[in-house]
């Protein structure tokens, strides 16, 4: 498993847990946004082993809960149900951050128990996919069909969407809300220049303007909450 960057504690990545967390490397998707571009658009080689970080797991039992893993788009990884079931073993619980595009995979993990949290990113509203994607096109079913499998597991899981003045609209959170709709947990983060994105030129809308997006989800997500804001 290519592994590009590694956390050794996180009081933030998995929710009321103490963790940590690995970034693995590549991703299938070109998010002119995201805040890990380094991670996507070139390959930085393996900057830490699966058994250094499984060391230090072993090391910190009983002082961590859990384990975040993130990415890039972890679900491209093949040893990544191996590094899973490990940690598992050790007793930890797995949080899992994914795009949603690999539904069979992720179908796997979640269906054997392997992830105890999944955070799934919805990028944007259905029409709008692909190009928030920065792809020309893509399987959208395969988008609708993890969400829904979220939704209907009995795990814990959040759906999240990173609001980008360029690209959101509150129209298009009426449509992701009746995209999610009864879902457990959604979130707006807003967008941050992290000084690592793929494309510049991007920025935030107003928190008066999040908080308008807010109230269109509410109709569908009553639990909706912003970060960021």
């Amino acid at each position: 498993m290519k592994i590009s960057g590694f956390q050794k504690l996180t009081l933030l990545d998995f929710p009321h847990k103490t963790a940590c967390t690995v970034f693995t490397h590549g991703c299938n998707f070109r998010c002119p946004f995201c805040h890990n571009a380094s991670l996507v658009t070139y390959d930085a080689g393996t900057k830490f082993t699966e058994d250094e970080v499984l060391a230090h797991l072993e090391k910190r039992k009983g002082v961590l809960d859990g384990i975040c893993i993130s990415g890039g788009e972890p679900l491209l990884q093949s040893s990544l149900f191996e590094f899973i079931q490990k940690a598992k073993s050790m007793g930890y619980l797995v949080k899992l951050d994914t795009n949603g595009s690999y539904y069979a995979r992720l179908e796997v993990l979640v269906k054997s128990g392997l992830v105890d949290y999944v955070a799934m990113d919805i990028k944007n509203s259905p029409q709008k996919y692909a190009a928030s994607c920065g792809l020309e096109s893509m399987d959208f079913e395969n988008i609708e069909k993890s969400k829904e499998l979220l939704i209907h597991s009995g795990i814990e899981y959040e759906f999240r969407t990173t609001v980008v003045k360029q690209l959101h609209t509150e129209e298009d959170f009426e449509q992701i809300g009746e995209f999610i709709k009864g879902a457990k947990r959604y979130y707006l983060q807003k967008f941050i220049d992290s000084g690592d994105i793929i494309c510049s030129g991007l920025g935030a809308h107003d928190d008066e303007y999040m908080k308008q997006c807010l109230e269109v989800v509410r109709k569908y997500v009553p639990t909706a909450q912003l970060r960021g804001v």
